[in-house]
Protein backbone atom coordinates (compact mmCIF):
# COMPACT_ATOMS: atom_id res chain seq x y z
CA UNK A 1 0.00 0.00 0.00
CA UNK A 2 1.64 3.55 -0.61
CA UNK A 3 1.67 6.10 1.76
CA UNK A 4 1.02 9.94 1.79
CA UNK A 5 4.62 10.71 0.65
CA UNK A 6 5.52 8.01 -1.98
CA UNK A 7 2.15 9.11 -3.01
CA UNK A 8 3.26 12.66 -3.67
CA UNK A 9 6.53 11.36 -5.20
CA UNK A 10 4.98 9.70 -7.94
CA UNK A 11 2.56 12.59 -8.89
CA UNK A 12 5.99 14.82 -9.24
CA UNK A 13 8.36 12.05 -11.49
CA UNK A 14 5.13 11.67 -13.58
CA UNK A 15 4.25 15.36 -13.76
CA UNK A 16 8.22 15.98 -14.34
CA UNK A 17 7.99 13.19 -17.22
CA UNK A 18 5.49 14.89 -18.90
CA UNK A 19 6.57 18.60 -18.47
CA UNK A 20 9.63 17.13 -20.38
CA UNK A 21 7.41 16.50 -23.65
CA UNK A 22 7.22 12.59 -22.39
CA UNK A 23 4.55 10.27 -22.85
CA UNK A 24 4.46 8.69 -19.38
CA UNK A 25 3.44 4.94 -18.94
CA UNK A 26 2.71 3.40 -15.71
CA UNK A 27 3.70 -0.09 -14.75
CA UNK A 28 3.41 -1.61 -11.16
CA UNK A 29 4.47 -5.27 -9.40
CA UNK A 30 4.35 -6.12 -5.86
CA UNK A 31 7.06 -4.43 -5.07
CA UNK A 32 7.97 -1.79 -7.77
CA UNK A 33 6.32 1.13 -9.95
CA UNK A 34 8.26 1.59 -13.55
CA UNK A 35 7.64 5.00 -14.99
CA UNK A 36 8.40 4.52 -19.14
CA UNK A 37 8.86 7.59 -20.72
CA UNK A 38 10.84 8.64 -23.98
CA UNK A 39 13.90 6.62 -24.02
CA UNK A 40 14.13 6.22 -20.47
CA UNK A 41 12.18 4.14 -17.92
CA UNK A 42 12.18 4.82 -13.79
CA UNK A 43 12.20 2.43 -11.08
CA UNK A 44 10.71 3.16 -7.57
CA UNK A 45 10.21 1.14 -4.73
CA UNK A 46 6.77 0.52 -3.61
CA UNK A 47 6.82 1.20 0.33
CA UNK A 48 6.02 -2.41 1.18
CA UNK A 49 6.87 -4.67 3.86
CA UNK A 50 6.87 -8.06 3.03
CA UNK A 51 8.25 -11.24 5.23
CA UNK A 52 11.06 -11.47 2.65
CA UNK A 53 11.64 -7.80 2.03
CA UNK A 54 11.22 -4.31 3.75
CA UNK A 55 11.12 -0.97 1.75
CA UNK A 56 9.08 0.97 4.29
CA UNK A 57 11.39 4.05 4.52
CA UNK A 58 12.51 6.51 1.88
CA UNK A 59 16.44 5.50 3.30
CA UNK A 60 15.81 1.45 2.73
CA UNK A 61 14.31 2.60 -1.05
CA UNK A 62 17.14 4.29 -1.66
CA UNK A 63 20.01 1.40 -0.36
CA UNK A 64 18.46 -0.74 -2.93
CA UNK A 65 17.95 1.42 -5.26
CA UNK A 66 21.71 1.74 -5.01
CA UNK A 67 22.70 -2.16 -4.46
CA UNK A 68 20.15 -2.57 -7.60
CA UNK A 69 22.41 -0.45 -9.98
CA UNK A 70 25.36 -2.24 -8.23
CA UNK A 71 24.54 -5.43 -8.71
CA UNK A 72 23.07 -5.30 -12.33
CA UNK A 73 25.74 -3.66 -13.48
CA UNK A 74 27.58 -6.97 -13.73
CA UNK A 75 25.49 -8.36 -16.81
CA UNK A 76 23.50 -4.81 -17.93
CA UNK A 77 26.36 -2.37 -17.78
CA UNK A 78 24.75 -0.43 -20.82
CA UNK A 79 20.80 -0.65 -19.23
CA UNK A 80 21.36 1.05 -15.64
CA UNK A 81 22.45 4.77 -15.73
CA UNK A 82 22.26 5.65 -11.76
CA UNK A 83 20.61 6.77 -8.85
CA UNK A 84 18.03 9.91 -8.26
CA UNK A 85 16.75 10.84 -5.58
CA UNK A 86 13.57 12.66 -5.11
CA UNK A 87 13.85 15.58 -1.77
CA UNK A 88 11.65 17.69 -0.51
CA UNK A 89 13.46 21.64 -0.82
CA UNK A 90 12.53 24.40 1.99
CA UNK A 91 9.61 25.65 -0.22
CA UNK A 92 8.10 22.60 0.47
CA UNK A 93 8.29 21.99 -3.33
CA UNK A 94 9.91 18.58 -4.31
CA UNK A 95 13.20 17.82 -6.42
CA UNK A 96 14.86 15.66 -8.63
CA UNK A 97 18.43 15.44 -7.04
CA UNK A 98 17.46 17.78 -4.87
CA UNK A 99 19.16 18.89 -1.44
CA UNK A 100 16.10 18.72 1.09
CA UNK A 101 15.43 15.84 3.06
CA UNK A 102 15.10 12.70 1.38
CA UNK A 103 11.57 11.60 -0.04
CA UNK A 104 12.09 9.07 -2.18
CA UNK A 105 14.64 7.56 -4.58
CA UNK A 106 14.21 5.85 -8.73
CA UNK A 107 16.91 4.33 -10.55
CA UNK A 108 17.20 5.42 -13.82
CA UNK A 109 17.61 3.31 -16.80
CA UNK A 110 17.72 3.06 -20.54
CA UNK A 111 14.47 2.00 -22.00
CA UNK A 112 13.68 -1.32 -24.17
CA UNK A 113 10.42 -2.38 -26.10
CA UNK A 114 8.43 -4.72 -24.44
CA UNK A 115 8.26 -6.97 -26.83
CA UNK A 116 12.10 -7.31 -25.93
CA UNK A 117 11.43 -9.36 -22.73
CA UNK A 118 11.51 -13.08 -22.72
CA UNK A 119 8.26 -13.76 -21.41
CA UNK A 120 7.03 -11.41 -24.03
CA UNK A 121 8.88 -13.38 -26.56
CA UNK A 122 7.88 -16.82 -24.56
CA UNK A 123 4.22 -15.63 -24.81
CA UNK A 124 4.64 -14.86 -29.21
CA UNK A 125 6.66 -18.36 -29.85
CA UNK A 126 9.72 -16.20 -29.96
CA UNK A 127 12.43 -17.97 -28.27
CA UNK A 128 14.92 -19.21 -30.51
CA UNK A 129 17.10 -22.36 -29.41
CA UNK A 130 19.96 -20.58 -30.32
CA UNK A 131 18.73 -17.36 -28.09
CA UNK A 132 18.22 -20.14 -25.02
CA UNK A 133 22.02 -21.47 -25.77
CA UNK A 134 23.43 -17.87 -25.31
CA UNK A 135 21.23 -17.36 -22.54
CA UNK A 136 22.64 -20.29 -20.49
CA UNK A 137 26.22 -19.11 -21.51
CA UNK A 138 25.02 -15.92 -19.96
CA UNK A 139 23.59 -17.55 -16.48
CA UNK A 140 26.89 -19.56 -16.46
CA UNK A 141 29.15 -16.52 -17.29
CA UNK A 142 27.66 -14.73 -14.18
CA UNK A 143 27.91 -17.71 -11.70
CA UNK A 144 31.59 -18.11 -12.98
CA UNK A 145 32.65 -14.51 -11.59
CA UNK A 146 30.14 -14.23 -8.59
CA UNK A 147 31.77 -13.68 -5.43
CA UNK A 148 31.90 -17.08 -3.40
CA UNK A 149 30.10 -17.37 0.21
CA UNK A 150 30.72 -19.87 2.73
CA UNK A 151 28.44 -18.37 5.34
CA UNK A 152 25.15 -18.02 3.02
CA UNK A 153 22.94 -21.19 1.43
CA UNK A 154 23.41 -24.39 2.68
CA UNK A 155 20.67 -26.34 4.49
CA UNK A 156 19.94 -23.32 6.76
CA UNK A 157 19.67 -21.20 3.50
CA UNK A 158 16.99 -23.63 2.45
CA UNK A 159 15.32 -23.91 5.43
CA UNK A 160 14.98 -19.96 5.86
CA UNK A 161 12.83 -20.24 2.25
CA UNK A 162 11.08 -23.07 3.03
CA UNK A 163 9.71 -21.11 6.19
CA UNK A 164 8.92 -18.09 4.21
CA UNK A 165 7.48 -19.99 1.63
CA UNK A 166 5.06 -21.67 4.61
CA UNK A 167 4.24 -17.90 5.88
CA UNK A 168 3.64 -16.58 2.89
CA UNK A 169 1.39 -19.39 1.74
CA UNK A 170 -0.76 -19.36 4.69
CA UNK A 171 -0.65 -15.06 4.48
CA UNK A 172 -2.11 -15.20 1.65
CA UNK A 173 -4.63 -18.00 2.03
CA UNK A 174 -3.89 -19.42 -1.40
CA UNK A 175 -5.12 -22.89 0.29
CA UNK A 176 -6.69 -23.53 3.44
CA UNK A 177 -4.22 -23.86 6.36
CA UNK A 178 -4.33 -28.04 6.50
CA UNK A 179 -2.64 -28.16 2.52
CA UNK A 180 -0.51 -25.25 3.20
CA UNK A 181 1.04 -27.96 6.37
CA UNK A 182 0.94 -30.74 3.76
CA UNK A 183 2.86 -28.88 1.60
CA UNK A 184 5.27 -27.89 4.07
CA UNK A 185 5.71 -31.24 5.39
CA UNK A 186 6.78 -32.44 2.00
CA UNK A 187 9.19 -29.55 1.84
CA UNK A 188 10.69 -30.72 5.34
CA UNK A 189 10.97 -34.48 4.23
CA UNK A 190 12.52 -33.36 0.76
CA UNK A 191 14.94 -31.17 2.91
CA UNK A 192 16.06 -33.47 5.24
CA UNK A 193 17.08 -35.74 2.38
CA UNK A 194 19.35 -33.19 0.58
CA UNK A 195 20.74 -31.63 3.68
CA UNK A 196 23.89 -32.96 3.23
CA UNK A 197 24.26 -32.22 -0.27
CA UNK A 198 23.48 -28.37 0.53
CA UNK A 199 26.30 -28.60 2.58
CA UNK A 200 29.01 -30.41 0.89
CA UNK A 201 28.02 -27.78 -2.03
CA UNK A 202 28.35 -24.87 0.11
CA UNK A 203 31.75 -25.70 1.86
CA UNK A 204 33.08 -26.26 -2.11
CA UNK A 205 32.41 -22.63 -3.12
CA UNK A 206 28.87 -23.32 -4.75
CA UNK A 207 27.07 -21.07 -2.87
CA UNK A 208 27.64 -17.13 -4.58
CA UNK A 209 25.59 -13.58 -5.00
CA UNK A 210 24.01 -14.57 -7.66
CA UNK A 211 20.77 -13.51 -9.66
CA UNK A 212 18.11 -14.12 -7.02
CA UNK A 213 15.16 -13.63 -9.71
CA UNK A 214 15.71 -15.40 -12.70
CA UNK A 215 12.57 -15.28 -14.47
CA UNK A 216 11.68 -14.54 -18.01
CA UNK A 217 10.51 -10.97 -17.05
CA UNK A 218 13.99 -10.27 -15.84
CA UNK A 219 15.77 -11.05 -18.91
CA UNK A 220 15.80 -8.91 -22.14
CA UNK A 221 17.05 -9.00 -25.43
CA UNK A 222 19.32 -5.92 -25.59
CA UNK A 223 21.28 -5.32 -28.96
CA UNK A 224 21.21 -8.81 -29.86
CA UNK A 225 22.37 -10.46 -26.63
CA UNK A 226 20.48 -11.88 -23.82
CA UNK A 227 20.61 -9.85 -20.80
CA UNK A 228 20.24 -10.22 -17.16
CA UNK A 229 18.50 -7.12 -15.32
CA UNK A 230 16.07 -6.89 -12.35
CA UNK A 231 18.38 -9.06 -9.62
CA UNK A 232 17.22 -9.86 -6.45
CA UNK A 233 19.08 -6.97 -4.25
CA UNK A 234 16.91 -6.49 -1.00
CA UNK A 235 17.70 -9.36 0.91
CA UNK A 236 21.47 -10.41 0.55
CA UNK A 237 20.40 -13.96 2.15
CA UNK A 238 17.99 -14.63 -0.81
CA UNK A 239 20.38 -13.60 -3.47
CA UNK A 240 23.69 -15.94 -1.93
CA UNK A 241 22.43 -18.99 -3.31
CA UNK A 242 23.53 -22.24 -4.72
CA UNK A 243 24.27 -21.55 -7.88
CA UNK A 244 22.04 -24.11 -9.35
CA UNK A 245 19.26 -23.25 -6.77
CA UNK A 246 19.63 -19.78 -8.50
CA UNK A 247 19.42 -21.70 -12.55
CA UNK A 248 16.49 -23.52 -11.07
CA UNK A 249 14.15 -20.01 -11.12
CA UNK A 250 14.43 -20.06 -14.86
CA UNK A 251 14.04 -23.42 -15.72
CA UNK A 252 10.65 -23.75 -13.32
CA UNK A 253 9.08 -20.57 -15.19
CA UNK A 254 9.93 -22.32 -18.47
CA UNK A 255 8.71 -25.65 -17.29
CA UNK A 256 5.67 -23.62 -16.07
CA UNK A 257 4.98 -22.03 -19.54
CA UNK A 258 5.04 -25.68 -20.90
CA UNK A 259 8.08 -24.87 -22.84
CA UNK A 260 9.68 -27.92 -21.98
CA UNK A 261 12.20 -28.28 -24.66
CA UNK A 262 13.68 -25.12 -24.03
CA UNK A 263 14.00 -25.82 -20.23
CA UNK A 264 15.67 -28.89 -21.03
CA UNK A 265 17.75 -26.94 -23.63
CA UNK A 266 18.70 -24.69 -20.91
CA UNK A 267 19.64 -27.32 -17.90
CA UNK A 268 22.04 -28.65 -20.77
CA UNK A 269 23.72 -26.26 -22.58
CA UNK A 270 24.52 -24.30 -19.09
CA UNK A 271 25.71 -28.29 -17.99
CA UNK A 272 28.44 -27.86 -20.65
CA UNK A 273 29.57 -24.47 -19.56
CA UNK A 274 29.96 -25.51 -15.85
CA UNK A 275 30.48 -28.57 -13.80
CA UNK A 276 27.41 -29.10 -11.56
CA UNK A 277 27.04 -32.43 -11.53
CA UNK A 278 27.30 -32.84 -7.53
CA UNK A 279 24.38 -30.88 -7.69
CA UNK A 280 21.98 -32.60 -10.22
CA UNK A 281 19.36 -34.25 -7.56
CA UNK A 282 18.67 -31.25 -6.15
CA UNK A 283 17.29 -29.53 -9.25
CA UNK A 284 14.11 -30.89 -9.18
CA UNK A 285 13.50 -29.85 -5.22
CA UNK A 286 15.40 -26.61 -6.59
CA UNK A 287 12.61 -26.07 -9.07
CA UNK A 288 9.88 -26.95 -6.62
CA UNK A 289 10.87 -24.24 -3.74
CA UNK A 290 10.94 -21.82 -6.96
CA UNK A 291 7.49 -22.65 -8.05
CA UNK A 292 5.92 -22.44 -4.26
CA UNK A 293 7.84 -19.24 -4.47
CA UNK A 294 6.10 -17.91 -7.14
CA UNK A 295 2.27 -19.53 -5.83
CA UNK A 296 2.79 -16.89 -2.77
CA UNK A 297 4.07 -13.46 -4.52
CA UNK A 298 1.43 -14.28 -7.10
CA UNK A 299 -1.36 -14.59 -4.50
CA UNK A 300 -0.05 -11.51 -2.92
CA UNK A 301 -0.72 -9.72 -5.83
CA UNK A 302 -3.74 -11.36 -6.32
CA UNK A 303 -4.82 -9.88 -2.77
CA UNK A 304 -3.26 -6.34 -3.80
CA UNK A 305 -5.40 -6.14 -7.27
CA UNK A 306 -8.75 -4.65 -7.46
CA UNK A 307 -11.72 -7.26 -7.39
CA UNK A 308 -11.83 -7.61 -11.21
CA UNK A 309 -8.19 -8.20 -11.56
CA UNK A 310 -7.96 -11.19 -8.74
CA UNK A 311 -9.11 -14.13 -10.38
CA UNK A 312 -6.54 -14.49 -13.32
CA UNK A 313 -3.71 -13.70 -10.25
CA UNK A 314 -5.32 -16.41 -8.20
CA UNK A 315 -5.52 -19.15 -10.57
CA UNK A 316 -2.08 -18.41 -11.62
CA UNK A 317 -1.30 -19.11 -8.31
CA UNK A 318 -3.01 -22.03 -7.59
CA UNK A 319 -1.12 -23.98 -10.91
CA UNK A 320 2.27 -22.26 -9.45
CA UNK A 321 1.43 -24.59 -5.95
CA UNK A 322 -0.10 -27.56 -7.75
CA UNK A 323 3.66 -27.53 -10.03
CA UNK A 324 5.36 -27.18 -6.56
CA UNK A 325 3.65 -30.66 -5.61
CA UNK A 326 4.22 -32.16 -8.84
CA UNK A 327 7.88 -31.20 -8.73
CA UNK A 328 8.65 -32.83 -5.49
CA UNK A 329 7.38 -36.39 -6.95
CA UNK A 330 10.44 -38.58 -7.50
CA UNK A 331 11.16 -40.16 -10.63
CA UNK A 332 13.17 -42.90 -11.33
CA UNK A 333 17.04 -42.48 -13.80
CA UNK A 334 16.92 -44.40 -16.61
CA UNK A 335 20.12 -44.54 -19.41
CA UNK A 336 18.91 -43.92 -23.17
CA UNK A 337 21.54 -44.36 -26.05
CA UNK A 338 20.77 -42.87 -29.51
CA UNK A 339 22.97 -44.20 -31.93
CA UNK A 340 23.03 -43.93 -36.27
CA UNK A 341 25.14 -42.83 -39.00
CA UNK A 342 25.50 -39.07 -39.23
CA UNK A 343 22.86 -37.45 -40.81
CA UNK A 344 20.10 -39.77 -38.89
CA UNK A 345 18.73 -37.00 -36.88
CA UNK A 346 20.35 -38.25 -33.28
CA UNK A 347 20.57 -34.79 -31.93
CA UNK A 348 17.25 -33.95 -32.79
CA UNK A 349 15.93 -36.88 -31.40
CA UNK A 350 17.63 -36.42 -27.92
CA UNK A 351 16.33 -32.89 -27.29
CA UNK A 352 12.62 -33.93 -28.53
CA UNK A 353 12.82 -36.96 -25.96
CA UNK A 354 15.03 -35.52 -23.32
CA UNK A 355 11.98 -33.36 -21.24
CA UNK A 356 10.36 -36.70 -20.83
CA UNK A 357 12.44 -38.63 -18.77
CA UNK A 358 13.43 -38.96 -15.59
CA UNK A 359 13.06 -35.79 -12.79
CA UNK A 360 12.30 -32.37 -14.39
CA UNK A 361 14.19 -30.61 -16.75
CA UNK A 362 14.71 -34.00 -17.92
CA UNK A 363 17.64 -35.75 -18.78
CA UNK A 364 21.37 -34.85 -19.39
CA UNK A 365 22.11 -35.10 -22.77
CA UNK A 366 25.99 -36.23 -23.02
CA UNK A 367 26.74 -35.96 -26.98
CA UNK A 368 29.99 -36.53 -28.77
CA UNK A 369 30.58 -34.14 -31.05
CA UNK A 370 30.17 -31.50 -27.93
CA UNK A 371 32.93 -33.15 -25.89
CA UNK A 372 35.07 -33.57 -28.32
CA UNK A 373 34.72 -30.12 -28.71
CA UNK A 374 35.80 -29.63 -25.06
CA UNK A 375 38.29 -31.86 -24.56
CA UNK A 376 40.20 -29.67 -27.69
CA UNK A 377 39.09 -26.42 -25.62
CA UNK A 378 37.27 -25.23 -28.86
CA UNK A 379 33.49 -24.00 -29.18
CA UNK A 380 31.18 -26.62 -30.96
CA UNK A 381 30.92 -24.35 -34.10
CA UNK A 382 34.73 -24.97 -34.48
CA UNK A 383 35.77 -27.44 -37.15
CA UNK A 384 38.21 -30.20 -35.81
CA UNK A 385 41.25 -31.77 -37.66
CA UNK A 386 40.63 -34.74 -39.29
CA UNK A 387 43.42 -36.08 -36.59
CA UNK A 388 40.70 -35.39 -33.82
CA UNK A 389 38.66 -37.97 -35.12
CA UNK A 390 41.45 -41.06 -35.37
CA UNK A 391 40.66 -43.95 -33.34
CA UNK A 392 42.49 -43.08 -30.39
CA UNK A 393 40.70 -40.17 -29.85
CA UNK A 394 37.25 -41.25 -30.44
CA UNK A 395 38.09 -44.21 -27.55
CA UNK A 396 38.81 -41.30 -25.32
CA UNK A 397 35.65 -39.23 -25.83
CA UNK A 398 33.32 -42.75 -25.30
CA UNK A 399 35.45 -43.61 -22.13
CA UNK A 400 34.50 -39.49 -21.05
CA UNK A 401 31.00 -40.33 -22.15
CA UNK A 402 30.79 -42.94 -19.79
CA UNK A 403 32.16 -41.59 -17.17
CA UNK A 404 30.29 -38.15 -16.92
CA UNK A 405 26.92 -40.78 -17.36
CA UNK A 406 28.08 -42.83 -14.96
CA UNK A 407 28.26 -39.74 -12.63
CA UNK A 408 25.14 -38.05 -13.24
CA UNK A 409 22.91 -41.20 -13.06
CA UNK A 410 24.84 -42.19 -9.85
CA UNK A 411 23.45 -38.61 -8.84
CA UNK A 412 19.70 -39.71 -9.79
CA UNK A 413 19.17 -38.09 -12.60
CA UNK A 414 18.74 -39.77 -16.37
CA UNK A 415 20.93 -39.37 -19.12
CA UNK A 416 20.33 -39.81 -23.35
CA UNK A 417 23.63 -40.65 -24.66
CA UNK A 418 23.99 -38.96 -28.35
CA UNK A 419 26.78 -40.79 -30.70
CA UNK A 420 27.01 -42.92 -33.37
CA UNK A 421 27.36 -46.10 -31.88
CA UNK A 422 28.48 -48.21 -34.80
CA UNK A 423 30.78 -50.41 -33.10
CA UNK A 424 29.47 -53.14 -31.05
CA UNK A 425 31.81 -52.58 -28.20
CA UNK A 426 30.81 -48.94 -27.56
CA UNK A 427 27.16 -50.51 -27.41
CA UNK A 428 28.14 -53.21 -25.39
CA UNK A 429 29.88 -50.89 -22.87
CA UNK A 430 26.82 -48.16 -22.76
CA UNK A 431 24.75 -51.40 -21.96
CA UNK A 432 27.24 -52.70 -19.11
CA UNK A 433 27.02 -49.52 -17.55
CA UNK A 434 23.57 -49.01 -17.46
CA UNK A 435 24.08 -52.75 -15.57
CA UNK A 436 26.73 -51.42 -13.21
CA UNK A 437 24.61 -48.31 -12.34
CA UNK A 438 21.35 -50.21 -11.11
CA UNK A 439 19.42 -48.31 -13.73
CA UNK A 440 16.99 -49.47 -16.84
CA UNK A 441 18.66 -49.22 -20.36
CA UNK A 442 17.33 -48.44 -23.80
CA UNK A 443 19.56 -48.47 -27.19
CA UNK A 444 18.03 -46.51 -30.36
CA UNK A 445 19.19 -47.43 -33.62
CA UNK A 446 18.04 -44.89 -36.01
CA UNK A 447 18.02 -45.26 -39.72
CA UNK A 448 17.51 -43.73 -42.93
CA UNK A 449 17.88 -43.93 -46.72
CA UNK A 450 21.54 -43.00 -47.81
CA UNK A 451 20.20 -39.64 -49.94
CA UNK A 452 18.04 -38.80 -46.71
CA UNK A 453 21.14 -39.00 -44.57
CA UNK A 454 23.81 -37.17 -47.71
CA UNK A 455 21.04 -34.41 -47.95
CA UNK A 456 20.93 -33.88 -44.01
CA UNK A 457 24.55 -34.10 -43.48
CA UNK A 458 25.40 -31.62 -46.67
CA UNK A 459 23.14 -28.88 -45.21
CA UNK A 460 24.32 -28.44 -41.53
CA UNK A 461 25.39 -24.95 -40.75
CA UNK A 462 26.99 -24.22 -37.08
CA UNK A 463 26.54 -27.59 -36.40
CA UNK A 464 28.66 -29.25 -33.33
CA UNK A 465 29.40 -32.34 -36.26
CA UNK A 466 31.48 -32.30 -38.31
CA UNK A 467 31.04 -34.88 -40.47
CA UNK A 468 31.08 -34.56 -44.16
CA UNK A 469 29.52 -36.40 -47.24
CA UNK A 470 33.05 -38.64 -46.83
CA UNK A 471 32.51 -39.56 -43.42
CA UNK A 472 28.84 -40.50 -43.84
CA UNK A 473 30.06 -43.00 -46.91
CA UNK A 474 32.97 -44.43 -44.57
CA UNK A 475 30.31 -45.20 -42.06
CA UNK A 476 28.33 -46.78 -44.52
CA UNK A 477 31.14 -48.87 -45.77
CA UNK A 478 32.32 -50.42 -42.45
CA UNK A 479 28.30 -50.86 -41.48
CA UNK A 480 26.74 -51.41 -37.62
CA UNK A 481 27.76 -55.07 -37.76
CA UNK A 482 24.63 -57.32 -36.05
CA UNK A 483 22.06 -54.71 -34.01
CA UNK A 484 20.45 -55.48 -31.08
CA UNK A 485 18.75 -52.37 -30.75
CA UNK A 486 15.31 -50.66 -31.62
CA UNK A 487 15.65 -49.92 -35.13
CA UNK A 488 13.59 -46.45 -35.56
CA UNK A 489 12.85 -45.23 -38.92
CA UNK A 490 14.27 -41.75 -38.93
CA UNK A 491 13.25 -40.85 -42.41
CA UNK A 492 10.12 -39.75 -40.77
CA UNK A 493 8.44 -36.45 -39.90
CA UNK A 494 10.21 -35.36 -36.23
CA UNK A 495 7.38 -35.85 -34.15
CA UNK A 496 6.37 -38.91 -35.54
CA UNK A 497 9.81 -40.45 -34.76
CA UNK A 498 9.40 -38.83 -31.23
CA UNK A 499 6.19 -40.43 -30.17
CA UNK A 500 7.81 -43.94 -31.46
CA UNK A 501 10.19 -43.58 -29.35
CA UNK A 502 8.43 -42.70 -26.14
CA UNK A 503 6.24 -45.16 -26.86
CA UNK A 504 9.00 -47.56 -26.59
CA UNK A 505 10.07 -46.11 -23.51
CA UNK A 506 6.52 -46.14 -21.82
CA UNK A 507 6.70 -42.52 -21.41
CA UNK A 508 4.16 -39.47 -21.98
CA UNK A 509 4.76 -35.99 -23.57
Amino acid sequence: MLVGNQIDAIAFLKNLLISRGAEVELISTHASLIFLAGDRAFKMKRAVHYPYLDFSTPEKRLASCQAEVELNRRTAPNLYLGVRTITRESDGSLSLGGTGPLVDAVVEMRRFGQDALFDTMARNGALSPELMTELARQVAKLHRSAAVSFTHGGSAGIAAVLDINDRGLRDTALVSPAAAGDVADLFRQALGRHSERLEQRRRAGKVRRCHGDLILRNICLLDGVPTLFDCLEFNEALATIDVLYDLAFLLMDLWHRDQRELTNLVYNRYLDECDEVDGLALVPFFMAIRAAVRAHVTAAQANDAPPESKEPFRTEARAYFDLAIDLLKSADPMLVAVGGFSGTGKSTMASLVAPCIGAAPGARILNTDRMRKRMYGLPVEARLPKAAYGPDVSEKVYAALRREAAEVLGAGSAVVADAVFDRAVERQAIEALAKTSGVPFRGLWLDAPEATLLRRVEARRNDPSDATAQVLAAQIRRGSGEMTWQRIDAAAEPSQIRAAILALLRLTS
